[in-house]
């Protein structure tokens, strides 16, 4: 991970960010939107995100600036658990990037913020279609598939 800096976002990564994801592929709701709508969306979010300290939104960042990856933790206190629970919902590497180790400083990075938030565990959703999945991405980093839980999701929009 030569020439590659862990930081917290900052609101000018937004265009980067919108980039990152728009390259992916996998959204069908960004392809249908102008990169500026897309740019613009992403920055209002992250501007959300940066507002108050439930959330985590960190970059890899190469030597030139540019976003070569991302990860987003929310702190979740669950009044059932005896510490918080962060929940990865975004880990994106550039597909340029990928294979770098990135992803896996990034995750690294977000265990030692909730270790030093005091979460008593993290939790993230990983598609099984994912190439990530299919190579045990976060079975290789110590993380274990819950086979007794199902997700679900309530589409609003």
């Amino acid at each position: 991970m030569e020439n590659v800096t862990i930081r917290p976002a900052r609101l000018e990564d937004a265009r980067g960010l919108a980039e990152l994801l728009r390259a992916t592929g996998w959204f069908t709701r960004m392809e249908a939107e102008k990169p500026d709508d897309t740019a613009a969306r992403v920055l209002a979010h992250l501007r959300q995100c940066l507002n108050d300290n439930s959330h985590l939104v960190l970059v890899a960042a190469g030597a030139t600036g540019s976003i070569l990856g991302y990860l987003a933790v929310h702190w979740l206190p669950y009044l059932f658990l005896p510490g918080p629970e962060g929940y990865v919902s975004e880990l994106f590497v550039t597909p340029e990037a990928r294979g770098q180790g990135i992803g896996e400083h990034l995750l690294a990075e977000g265990v030692t913020a909730a270790r030093a938030r005091g979460c008593c565990r993290l939790q993230l959703v990983n598609g099984k279609q994912r190439e990530s999945y299919r190579r045990g991405f976060y079975l290789q980093n110590g993380w274990q598939e819950r086979d007794q839980m199902a997700n679900f999701v309530f589409d609003l929009g």
